[in-house]
């Protein structure tokens, strides 16, 4: 048998099976024919590259296939939307990338890496859900609070080296940030427990101290606040008073706030029926004097050395001294309007709420003389009025009112009022002559500025109300010499004992020799 006629012939029968597994024979390998376009195709070596890793990692997820622009109502005529959508199908090969490097990486070791920190998320993607969990809340987020472990009752926990006291600084600063949430409400604290905040325990005990402080300050102001009057309110006492005057028929109804100051507050009230020994006008100012004693503490000059109320000022509680504030002003204005000197009419005085007659009509009160604007005529009227109301308050009164401006002179029915006398004092004070100098000074200037030319300045106005004849080239020369005075005729009633008659309208003249 000629064996290459065998080879050769094609229709010859199979032979034995050793003759067709010749190890020595070629192998039967079928090609497959395909072009060179086919070969340098991209898209042909992805597919391949695609089933090897399918192939080697069959549960890696493959990337989603079909077109990336989803949706029938997307505008793709856009520029920045179609680079949008572009970045994002980029993004999410990427990401895919990512998670196949991470799985042939790690493959079956018990120990892992992650690229969770390079992926790319952006927050137009369409395909996300909104209640889908982001994959950065997973992750474990460094200003997580970790909640403070209750330590055993033996005091620690682990073993060894590993071994944590409840000593622990990392312990004793979690524990002293929870601690914080029982201060009072009122103290900021803040998201110290969010924050993963460790307060030591020098920290924690003096914010402790601080919180406790502010928790009793906070008390003590509402307390205050509420026994005391505020700006344009009364305290709960000052509101029992007006509801009694009310209710007994002295004033038929309160109107409202008039007017504000540093000391009290004035309010307006209609009258109501009068009685037999008192006479109630149509119209009332209600002055109640502020209880606080933040107001007073400059003023006690005004009263502590008054020999009408010397007395009575070392033996008081001291928010007593405002009622006694009250009851000073009340006299003053009694002597003034004995005197004939024009000033609100006193009605009746309970505690610290004076009632006085209204300067005014229909609710409007009466302008002061720095707001109003007065012709040149009444302005030099209304300068001679004040010069002989000042003679009358400082002579026939024996007062000094202390505090005499444009601001406490109104101007009604053509004709100027004195108000606020609280703080007047008699000549006899220690500083008596000093309040007179300083009153004529505001005087002489502000009618000097009104443009009368007749003012007096402040030396030869003081002289004018005073009657003494200081004669002196400068201030400073006259106030020494005001100062002399005041000295010698307090030395005087010291060594002799004298004590005016309180509240009394005759009595001796103050006592100044020249």
């Amino acid at each position: 048998m000629d064996p290459v006629g065998v080879a050769a012939a094609p229709d010859a029968r199979p032979g034995p099976a050793w003759q067709s597994k010749c190890p020595w024979g070629a192998p039967n390998t079928t090609s497959i024919s395909c072009s060179l376009a086919d070969v340098m195709s991209e898209q042909l070596a992805k597919e391949l590259q695609l089933e090897e890793e399918n192939a080697a990692f069959p549960e890696v997820v493959a990337v989603a296939e079909g077109p990336f622009i989803t949706g029938e109502n997307i505008d793709t005529s856009s520029d920045l939307m179609l680079a949008q959508m572009l970045q994002m199908e980029f993004d999410r090969e990427y990401d895919a990338q990512l998670r196949r490097e991470e799985k042939k990486i790690n493959g079956d070791s018990k120990v892992s890496i992650s690229f969770e920190n390079y992926r790319k998320v952006h927050p137009y993607d369409s395909d996300s859900s909104e209640d889908e969990v982001d994959w950065q809340d997973t992750r474990h987020d460094p200003y997580r609070a970790d909640k403070p472990t209750t330590t055993p009752r033996k005091g620690f926990v682990g073993k060894g080296k590993d071994i944590t006291t409840k000593h622990d600084e990392v312990v004793c600063g979690r524990k002293n940030t929870a601690r914080m949430e029982n201060f009072a409400p009122e103290f900021q604290v803040g998201d110290g427990i969010g924050m993963d905040l460790k307060l030591s325990n020098q920290v924690f005990n003096a914010l402790k101290q601080h919180a406790y402080s502010e928790e009793r300050r906070s008390a003590r102001l509402h307390e205050k606040k509420e026994h005391s009057t505020a700006e344009k309110a009364v305290d709960p006492k000052t509101r029992l008073l007006l509801y009694k005057m009310v209710n007994a028929g002295m004033l038929e109804t309160i109107t409202g706030c008039i007017s504000t100051g540093k000391e009290s507050v004035v309010f307006h009230a209609y009258g109501g029926n009068a009685t037999e020994d008192k006479v109630i006008p149509p119209e009332c100012a209600i002055k109640v004097f502020k209880t606080t004693l933040n107001e007073f503490k400059n003023r006690d000059k005004y009263i502590k050395d008054d020999y009408r109320f010397k007395d009575r000022f070392s033996k008081l509680n001291p928010r007593k001294i405002i009622r006694m504030w009250a009851e000073k002003e009340m006299h003053n204005l009694t002597r003034m309007q004995n005197a004939g000197i024009p000033c609100p009419q006193v009605v009746i005085l309970k505690k610290h709420v004076l009632v006085m007659s209204f300067i005014g009509q229909d609710q409007v009160p009466a302008p002061k003389l720095k707001d109003v604007t007065l012709s040149s005529e009444d302005m030099k009227k209304a300068y001679y009025q004040i010069l002989n109301m000042m003679q009358q308050l400082y002579k026939e009164c024996n007062l000094v009112h202390a505090d005499l401006s444009e601001y406490n002179m109104l101007w009604h029915d053509g004709k100027v009022w004195l108000i606020d006398v609280s703080q007047s004092v008699e000549p006899t004070h220690p500083h008596g002559l000093e309040f007179l100098f300083r009153d004529c000074r505001n005087v002489s200037q502000f009618f000097q500025k009104g443009g009368v030319a007749e003012a007096l300045n402040e030396r030869e106005l003081f002289n004018a109300v005073s009657g003494l004849n200081i004669t002196a080239d400068n201030e400073v020369d006259f106030q020494a010499e005001i100062e002399a005075l005041e000295k010698m005729n307090e030395d005087h009633v010291q060594n002799h004992g004298k004590k005016l008659s309180m509240f009394s309208n005759d009595g001796d003249p103050p006592i100044y020799d020249e």
